[in-house]
Formats: structure tokens, sequence, C-alpha cells
């Protein structure tokens, strides 16, 4: 069959997620929406795109929206449209009960292909950290790098993992495969509390020191 019609409440929530690609498997462009149940309820992390690069359009389709773009608070009632450039902080929570967001992105000029963050949500790691299971969750999350052998915020998660199961030398490796390929991933680690095992060796003081490229990356 060529083509897909349903609601969006039949497609099973994932925690606070409609994931719309996988369920109907899209390839050619990234598209989820987000539910706030409750006003004040996250719909939108706080987050830029330079790591995957994409440009991302935000449809609010039920209830209203408060966005925080770059500093700036948008009002958005249902029909608002939200644009947002690869370098753009931005985030957003619900401003009434209800409330649906609307999230489609990729990055231009290149071949579509899932973000490291969906890896992370598709094979629920999220049960397994907020459990303490650190080492299966390292395990697992190593098949996302089989995809994105690459890919800066995968190698970043891994690391992550790896670092609060107790794999120092690995972690290690992983965060300075991640930097390598993301200047900012350093300025992301000194500052991240999974990496707190790590912080008094030298080995991820030397890999996280400030350099003069952190800002441009």
């Amino acid at each position: 069959m060529s083509w897909t019609a349903l609601h969006l409440e039949d497609i099973p929530l994932d925690e606070r997620r409609f994931p719309i690609r996988r369920h109907l498997g899209i390839t050619a462009f990234g598209v989820n929406a987000w539910r706030g149940a409750e006003v004040g309820d996250r719909v939108i992390d706080d987050h830029d795109e330079l790591v995957e690069a994409h440009e991302e359009l935000y449809l609010v389709v039920s209830g209203r929206a408060a966005f925080t773009l770059d500093g700036d608070e948008v009002d958005a009632p249902p029909g608002t449209l939200v644009f947002a450039a690869p370098e753009a902080q931005r985030g957003a929570v619900a401003a009434e009960p209800g409330t649906v967001v609307l999230a489609i992105g990729a990055e231009p000029g290149r071949p579509f292909s899932p973000s490291g963050w969906e890896e992370w949500a598709d094979l629920g790691m999220t049960e397994l950290v907020e459990g303490g299971r650190y080492e299966e969750a390292a395990e697992r999350y190593a098949s996302a790098l089989e995809r994105h052998p690459d890919h800066p915020g995968v190698l970043y998660n891994l690391a992550c993992m790896l670092s609060l199961a107790g794999r120092d030398d690995e972690a290690l490796e992983r965060l300075a495969q991640s930097i390598e390929r993301f200047a900012k991933s350093a300025h992301y680690a000194r500052e991240d509390p999974d990496f707190d095992p790590l912080r008094n060796d030298p080995r991820f003081e030397a890999l996280t020191a400030p350099r003069s490229n952190d800002a441009r990356a």
C-alpha cells in the first residue's frame, strides 16, 4: 500500500513522544510529535541542533505552547509555526493542558538518517539509565554506533554510558572520538554529571580542557 491515513492518537505514546517517523517508516525526514499533559510540562527540550545540523519546523497542534528561542519568549496557540535554524537555542513548555507540538527536521543538502537522539529513544535507554543498569545500557547503545560510526552525538552518549559503567578507558576513547568530530562535546562533558566518575582523571581533564574552537563548533 502506497499511502497511510491515521489519527495521531492511533500511534502509541512513547513517554511523551508520538514516534511518527518510526511508526510510519518514514525515511526522508525526521518527524515526531510531543505532548505536554499538564501546564509546565516540557514539550520541546532545551537544545540546539549543531551536532545534527538539522533545520526544524514546529507546529502547535493543540493546547498552547510557550517557546523560548535564543532567549526570546514566543506565545504559540494552535496553528503557530516556529522555524529554528541549527544554531538556534530552542525549547518549549505546555501553557495549557493537552498541548501537542509536531516537530519536523532534516539536514539541508544531505540524505536523511535518523538522529543519534532517536536511537536513544528507540532503544529504550531512558528506562535502563533511570534503573541504574549502566552496563546493560552501554552494551545496548553500542549497537547505535554500528549504524552511526562517526556520529559525535552517538559517540558522546556511548561515552556517558561507559563512564557510568566504570569502563574508564573505553569511555575516554569514545569521548575523544566525539570531541574530534565536534569540538563542543568537550564543553558539554565538562558540565555533564555522567562523567563524574572520570572527573579527577588527568586524561579527562586534558580531553575537556577549554580550547579556542569550543565556541565555534
